[in-house]
């Protein structure tokens, strides 16, 4: 039974939203919320991202709202490495420390700012080695970003139980938005 979640998927810009208010949001989120509600209900008790735009902080954003139903959830935000974002433009900085505000615990694997990309391997490993399942939305067929955390999974799943779950273009092709 899986404990801890792990949440990741496509960036905003490799979807085409650039706007907050894009309808393809909503059907992200509601397909996100219902993954999420079946493993809490599975046992799922931390729901961890790395507050990567796009999929990663929508999902905190629906997790914010289940804890309404489900108060006993945690979740948190465990960033590569130090002063992650910090590059960011000035609106996206503001989006991420309000995110940083809602969760229950934040950190970085790495305590120094960037070097080098050991940083995001060792943060990979670290993730997977923390968590017992991953929810992603991310489709084999339209590689992303993504295509290099779901092949670790891949491994990881080679050499023991770790479960992941894919929302792929199909099934947020086929979900609709109840106005």
């Amino acid at each position: 039974m899986a404990t801890n979640l792990l949440i990741s998927g496509y960036r905003s810009f490799e979807l085409g939203i650039f706007k907050d208010d894009d309808p393809k949001i909503a059907i992200i989120k509601k397909c996100l919320k219902e993954e999420i509600k079946s493993y809490i209900e599975e046992g799922v008790k931390w729901i961890l991202t790395t507050g990567q735009f796009g999929v990663e902080q929508w999902a905190i954003e629906v997790v914010e709202e289940l804890k309404a139903d489900y108060p006993e959830v945690k979740q948190g935000i465990i960033f590569p490495f130090l002063e992650f974002g910090s590059n960011w433009n000035e609106n996206n900085q503001m989006k991420l420390a309000q995110l940083k505000k809602t969760v229950d615990f934040v950190d970085s694997v790495s305590h120094q700012p960037y070097k080098d990309p050991s940083q995001l391997k060792n943060h990979q490993v670290f993730m997977l080695d923390k968590t017992q399942a991953a929810l992603l939305v991310y489709d084999p067929e339209n590689e992303g970003k993504t295509k290099w955390l779901h092949k670790a999974i891949l491994k990881k799943q080679d050499d023991g139980n770790y479960d992941c779950r894919l929302i792929d273009f199909d099934q947020l092709q086929n979900t609709t938005i109840d106005e």
